[in-house]
C-alpha cells in the first residue's frame, strides 16, 4: 500500500464519533442472538457508507460488502453480542440492560468482552477504507457476528449460506481487546486459542426433609465431592507439557436450607489444544462425575448435555507473518509476539469452513500506567480486570485508535494496491 498515513490521518475527522458509537454500544450491550438494536445500527452505518447490506444471516447478523474492482477478497470479522455480567465499572455510560437468558432467566447485560469496541473498530476502519478507495483494489466482505459468546454465531451464519449468498474470501481477519496496555498489539502464530467445550451435568439423589438425611441421597453433598475431585483431572491425568483447564463455573441445587434436594447441577467447562488432550479431559470428567454417583449411592446414571463448543483457533503463521510484518511497520515496536490464550473463539470457523489462511490479533485496552504500576508490584490478576470481569471496560483512547489502524492496516495488505 503506498501511502497508509494519508489513509489513516482521516481518522480524526471519525474518532469523536466512533467514541460516541462505543459509549452508545456500551451502553445497550444485547445478549447472544438478541442483538437486534445492534445489528439495526450496523445496518444503518453500512449503508450510509454505500456497502451492500444485508440483515438477518445466521439469525441476527450483519453482512456488508464493498465491491472495488479487481483483486482479492478479505474477509473482516468483529462480533457485537454481550455477558450476562452485572456491571460495576462505575462508567457514566456503564450498562443498566437486563435481558432474558436461554434459560428463561431475568439476567444483567454487559459487554464485558469488549465486542462493542471490536464493532466500533471495525466500521471506523470500513470508513477510512471507502474514504480510500482510490488506493486499492478488490472486495471486502464485513461480517458482524451474532452470538459468539456461546460458540453459534459463526456456525449459523455459514449454515445460513454465507460463502454461497457472498462473496468467498481469500483471507479472514479479525481482532479482540486484550487487558494489556493499550496502545500495543499481540499477535500469535499457528494454534493461537484453546478449544472449548461447555458441558451440563445433572447429578440425582433423593429428596428428604433437612433433618432426615438419613433417608436422602444428597445430590448437594454429591456435586460437593465432584467438583472437588474433578481438580485432579489437570493436575493428575494431564501431562504438565500439554495445556488443559477444568472449571465448574455454575453449581445449582436446592430452594431452602430445610430440604435436601433431589438432583443437582453442574456447569463444567473444558479447554485444550489438542484433540487428543480433549478426549482425555472429557473422557476424565465423565468418569468421575459417574464415579462420585455410584459412590453417594445414586440409584439413577447422571446426564452429561453439550452445552457448546469451540474449535482450536489457529492462525495461519504464512498469512500472521505477512499480516505481522504490515503492522509492525504502521504502528512499529508496539506489535509484540504472544503466547497462546486458554480463552476461545468460533472466528476460525469461518476460514476453515472457506479454506482460507485466518489471522486473528489482539490489541490492548488496560491503561497503560496502571497495567505497568499492577505488574511491577505483581498485582495484574488483581488491579487489571480480564474479559468477562463486572470490571471490564477498555480506555477508549488509544484502544479504538489502535484497533481502527490494525484493522485498516491489515485490510489493506491483503487487498491489491492502485
Amino acid at each position: 500500500m503506498g501511502d497508509l498515513g494519508a489513509v489513516l490521518g482521516r481518522l480524526d475527522d471519525i474518532r469523536g464519533d466512533l467514541t460516541d458509537l462505543y459509549k452508545d454500544l456500551h451502553a445497550n450491550p444485547e445478549l447472544s442472538f438478541a442483538e437486534h438494536r445492534t445489528a439495526a445500527e450496523v445496518a444503518r452505518r453500512l449503508e450510509a457508507l454505500g456497502l451492500e447490506v444485508t440483515t438477518e444471516v445466521g439469525r441476527t447478523g450483519v453482512v456488508g460488502v464493498l465491491r472495488n474492482g479487481e483483486g482479492p477478497t478479505v474477509l473482516l470479522r468483529a462480533d457485537f453480542d454481550a455477558l450476562p455480567v452485572l456491571e460495576q465499572t462505575g462508567l457514566d455510560y456503564a450498562s443498566t440492560r437486563r435481558g432474558t437468558d436461554p434459560d428463561g432467566n431475568d439476567v444483567p447485560v454487559m459487554h464485558a468482552c469488549g465486542h462493542d469496541m471490536h464493532v466500533t473498530c471495525q466500521l471506523g476502519a470500513l470508513d477510512l477504507l471507502v474514504a480510500a478507495r482510490d488506493r486499492w483494489a478488490g472486495t471486502i466482505v464485513a461480517v458482524f457476528q451474532p452470538a459468539e459468546e456461546i460458540g453459534a454465531g459463526a456456525r449459523a451464519m455459514i449454515d445460513d449460506g454465507l460463502f454461497g449468498r457472498f462473496p468467498k474470501p481469500d483471507v479472514c481477519l479479525g481482532q479482540h481487546v486484550f487487558p494489556f496496555p493499550s496502545g500495543s498489539v499481540g499477535m500469535i502464530s499457528g494454534p493461537s486459542m484453546s478449544a472449548a467445550d461447555g458441558i451440563k451435568v445433572t447429578m440425582f439423589g433423593r429428596g428428604a426433609h433437612g433433618s432426615q438425611p438419613q433417608n436422602s441421597i444428597d445430590p448437594v453433598v454429591m456435586a460437593s465431592a465432584t467438583v472437588m475431585r474433578l481438580q485432579t483431572v489437570v493436575s493428575r491425568e494431564v501431562a504438565p507439557s500439554d495445556t488443559a483447564v477444568v472449571t465448574v463455573g455454575a453449581i445449582k441445587a436446592g430452594t431452602k436450607d430445610n430440604i435436601i434436594p433431589d438432583q443437582a447441577e453442574l456447569r463444567v467447562n473444558i479447554r485444550s489444544f489438542d484433540e487428543q488432550v480433549r478426549e482425555q479431559v472429557i473422557a476424565a470428567v465423565k468418569r468421575i462425575v459417574r464415579a462420585e454417583a455410584i459412590a453417594a449411592g445414586a440409584e439413577r446414571e447422571p446426564e452429561f448435555e453439550p452445552l457448546h463448543d469451540f474449535p482450536v483457533l489457529v492462525n495461519d503463521p504464512a498469512a500472521t507473518d505477512r499480516t505481522t510484518a504490515a503492522l509492525r511497520k504502521q504502528i512499529g515496536d508496539r506489535v509484540h509476539q504472544m503466547d497462546p490464550v486458554t480463552g476461545s473463539e468460533d472466528v476460525g470457523i469461518f476460514g476453515t469452513a472457506a479454506g482460507v489462511p485466518t489471522c486473528y490479533w489482539f490489541f490492548g485496552g488496560a491503561d497503560e500506567e496502571k497495567f505497568l504500576a499492577a505488574k511491577q508490584a505483581r498485582t495484574l490478576s488483581r488491579d487489571i480486570p480480564s474479559n468477562h470481569s463486572p470490571f471490564f471496560a477498555p480506555v477508549v483512547e488509544p484502544t479504538l485508535t489502535t484497533g481502527v489502524t490494525a484493522m485498516t492496516t491489515a485490510a489493506l495488505e491483503w487487498l491489491a494496491d492502485r
